[in-house]
């Protein structure tokens, strides 16, 4: 009597998928394909989107540039100064390998830097607010914060600005960054609290200088702009092993000079905060 013939495996789904660790050396190979895209004071000057969208948001002195370069395994995509405020756009960076692009980060003014104009500030409340609220392709924020001083009023207003968009399902990262300033302790207790700030949200400790939550956080990027599990065309184990190795070598770069240029960009978080209620930040 001839066996009963097995059942066929079941095609995996793109459920399945979205739910499978991600290879890391993907998706850091992934972002190695960033390059610029455009950039613009306001808004209104931004191109039409059809792709997820990453937004990178943060005080001046948080090291926002330095974790875009960081990730990107790229020494100078993101400006970097030692002068907060320098940076007063929004900047986009296309992702895809082939000239495609299967999605975008944007690297908002940072804010907070109370040497920066008046006038400038409330400009730029109004630039980051309409952005937050607005903008239909944002898919994801990624907040830096440094642990040392923790949220800030700015912060806070922030994540209350988007808030309703997170219950609607944007999803939302809060990066400590600098953690390699912070002993074993000190790191635990930061991630406690900031969980507990963020009702439970995602929160990763972050070091560019140690490559600390690097590969844990490109993963979750990748998986945010891949909800299906798909990998982009092009995108091959080897191509990704190499972005690997170049990613070693950057990141000691990128470390090198985080001592002489601080990650900043400079604006505000809301348009509904007095500019005169952002507190002073000097670049570490």
């Amino acid at each position: 009597m001839s066996p009963e013939p097995r059942p066929a495996a079941a095609e995996p789904t793109a459920r399945d998928a979205a739910h499978d660790p991600v290879d890391t050396r993907l998706a850091c190979s992934w972002l190695h394909t960033a390059r610029f895209l455009t950039t613009a004071p306001e808004l209104r000057f931004l191109p039409t989107v059809t792709v997820p969208e990453i937004a990178f948001v943060g005080r001046s002195n948080a090291g926002k540039s330095t974790c875009i370069n960081t990730l990107t395994q790229q020494r100078q995509l993101a400006f970097a100064s030692k002068k907060p405020g320098r940076t007063q756009h929004i900047n986009l960076f296309a992702l895809g390998r082939q000239g495609g692009t299967d999605a975008v980060l944007a690297d908002l003014p940072g804010y907070g830097y109370a040497a920066v104009p008046r006038q400038d500030k409330i400009r730029w409340q109004q630039v980051m607010a309409h952005y937050l609220i607005s903008r239909e392709s944002l898919t994801a924020v990624v907040l830096l914060c440094d642990p040392r001083h923790g949220l800030t009023e700015l912060d806070e207003i922030l994540l209350e600005l988007i808030r309703p968009r997170v219950q609607a399902g944007l999803r939302f990262l809060v990066l400590l960054t600098k953690a390699d300033k912070l002993n074993r302790a000190e790191q635990t207790r930061a991630l406690s609290l900031m969980k507990l700030q963020t009702a439970g949200g995602e929160v990763r400790l972050f070091s560019a200088t140690r490559r600390q939550g690097v590969d844990e956080v490109s993963a979750l990027l990748w998986q945010w702009a891949h909800p299906d599990g798909a990998i982009p065309a092009g995108l091959t184990q080897a191509g990704a092993a190499t972005a690997t190795a170049t990613a070693a070598t950057t990141a000691t770069d990128t470390a090198t000079a985080t001592g002489t240029a601080t990650g900043t960009s400079t604006s505000t978080a809301a348009a509904a905060v007095p500019p005169d209620s952002a507190s002073s930040a000097a670049p570490d």
